[in-house]
């Protein structure tokens, strides 16, 4: 069954001591990180794995200006990598489609050996359909994601033919979502009033109340349950890459919480959210944590060779499924709810995000 090699690593370890902890997976590879921007925990994702000599790295992110101030600085630290900037808007998938083609075509990087899915964005404050008429969030947080590591898999595939079995690994950043979170499948676009959605398909209303949302049986669209939905797809879809990938070429797909670090993604926060965070940071739910510390349980979820051993696959623990797909403070959790890990979930969610993204994937 998955483990992790080092039970000391915990919610104080950083990036960088992980990455140094397993400098072999990452020297001389091709790692790509999506969302970096210099105060993010994608930039100090980058950052760790470019301490340890890769060959390439490709950073993707919406705003080119931060793309190139994030490669400056990485640059000045670590000038033997090669960095590739990579400008890519997650919520349209035609950008998605050219940012794919602009590395598939690339003769330089035959093989892709790790992609960190690390950008996201939350609380929008209004409903935002994006041009494929996807919820905005959900499109950014997991379609564009899920577009993005699909089109890119010939050369994720190659990696895995060459390399160890169970190197090769693709990362979705999710959060503590889905501890308390459910997929709403009957109304992806939030159309559809809470209180008349199945009652299995129902928001934690409790929670949503804690976030400040109001009258949130007859709300249709909250922010922070978009985001919940976005986070659990997360989760759901590094187990649905480990179903469709792991036997046949031992590629590994894992998510995590990593912590909460003050970013840009609080930047569409309102008053009420603002106040209600503050709320929790004095009752002591919400502990920031440095952006270090915020990347340290994706690089474990990226280099760790323990996830990949005993891998039989849908390992169930404490009747739960897929046992290690879930990583929080640098360690395997079990937070999460049942069917934020549920195989079959899992698969409904695969063939939800091919609807729509009008495209079927095999390999």
């Amino acid at each position: 069954m998955p483990s992790t090699t080092h039970p000391e690593f915990n919610n104080h370890t950083e990036a960088l001591e992980v990455a140094q902890a397993f400098p072999s997976a990452i020297q001389g590879k091709t790692a790509i990180v999506t969302g970096v921007n210099p105060n993010g925990i994608g930039f100090a994702t980058a950052e760790a794995l470019a301490s340890q000599s890769p060959t390439h790295l490709i950073l993707t992110g919406r705003t080119p200006s931060k793309l190139t101030t994030s490669i400056s600085l990485l640059r000045a630290k670590y000038p033997s990598v090669t960095y590739h900037a990579l400008p890519m808007d997650l919520s349209d998938q035609s950008s998605v489609r050219t940012a794919a083609n602009t590395i598939l075509t690339n003769p330089s990087i035959p093989e892709i050996n790790i992609v960190i899915n690390s950008a996201g964005i939350m609380n929008i404050p209004t409903r935002t359909l994006t041009p494929d008429g996807i919820e905005i969030t959900f499109a950014t947080n997991h379609i564009g994601h899920f577009l993005f590591t699909c089109l890119l898999m010939p050369k994720i595939i190659a990696a895995a033919k060459t390399n160890p079995r169970g190197t090769t690994r693709i990362v979705n950043v999710s959060s503590l979502s889905p501890t308390i979170a459910k997929m709403r499948w009957s109304d992806h676009t939030f159309s559809i009033k809470n209180k008349d959605l199945p009652e299995a398909e129902q928001p934690n209303y409790n929670v949503l109340r804690q976030w400040g949302a109001t009258d949130v049986e007859n709300a249709s669209y909250v922010p922070v349950e978009a985001y919940n939905q976005s986070k659990v797809a997360n989760v759901l879809f590094g187990i649905g890459l480990t179903r469709k990938l792991w036997e046949k070429f031992g590629i590994l797909g894992a998510a995590l919480h990593p912590g909460i670090i003050q970013t840009e993604l609080a930047r569409g926060f309102g008053d009420k959210e603002l106040e209600a965070v503050e709320k929790m940071k004095q009752a002591g739910y919400i502990q920031h944590r440095s952006l270090g510390a915020g990347a340290a349980t994706s690089l474990v979820a990226a280099l760790d060779p323990g996830l990949a051993e005993g891998m039989v696959g849908g390992e169930v623990r404490d009747g739960k499924e897929n046992w290690g797909a879930f990583l929080l403070d640098c360690q395997i959790s079990g937070l999460a709810a049942h069917l934020a890990v549920a195989s079959e979930e899992a698969d409904r969610l695969w063939g939800v995000s091919e609807g729509l993204v009008g495209e079927k994937f095999e390999w």
